[in-house]
């Protein structure tokens, strides 16, 4: 496994993870969400990260920061009435999935997002990946959607254990349409 270099977004890499979701989803979706999620009140600056390869290991001759060839979003929810974090998309170019470039970008994001206090978030996803990071199915905790989802499928993440998760139904950014 290698060591990924992580950081927050910059404007440059606004088409790279346009194209990290176009390439790992194979639809515009989640590009689209971004997007959206960008221009929305529930973006929060310094919480849209990037793994990059190292500065000039990759074939296309990096610049400054490396090419960012994984990217993980936490945007604004809410649990209830409880301010939250929702993480999604999390994408991967496909020749660098399951090197650690994924996991690398959301251990950077969660971490980022703890530096700056926030204390809860949620993830629908898979069941098997993200407990990696500490999420726990979200019912456990009282937490649900108003859509139907498969139980599993729904995580929470305590990022400060003096505030543990409160119950509610999360309300995510209008972007997401849920």
């Amino acid at each position: 496994m290698r060591n990924w270099i992580t950081r927050a977004e910059t404007g440059t890499d606004i088409p790279t993870i346009r194209d990290i979701n176009l390439a790992a989803f194979g639809t515009p979706a989640e590009a689209d969400l971004v997007d959206a999620l960008r221009a929305d009140a529930s973006w929060i600056e310094g919480l849209s990260l990037v793994a990059t390869t190292e500065h000039g290991t990759d074939e296309q001759g990096t610049g400054e920061h490396g090419t960012a060839v994984g990217h993980a979003l936490l945007t604004r929810c809410h649990i209830g009435d409880v301010p939250a974090l929702c993480l999604a998309p999390c994408a991967v170019l496909p020749a660098y999935q399951r090197t650690g470039a994924g996991s690398a970008a959301v251990r950077a994001a969660l971490d980022a997002a703890r530096d700056l206090g926030e204390r809860h978030v949620v993830v629908l996803g898979h069941p098997d990946y993200y407990p990696r990071f500490g999420f726990t199915r979200a019912s456990a905790h009282g937490i649900g959607l108003s859509i139907e989802v498969p139980d599993e499928a729904l995580m929470a993440l305590a990022l400060d254990a003096d505030h543990p998760l409160p119950a509610g139904t999360v309300r995510y950014a209008a972007p997401f349409g849920i």
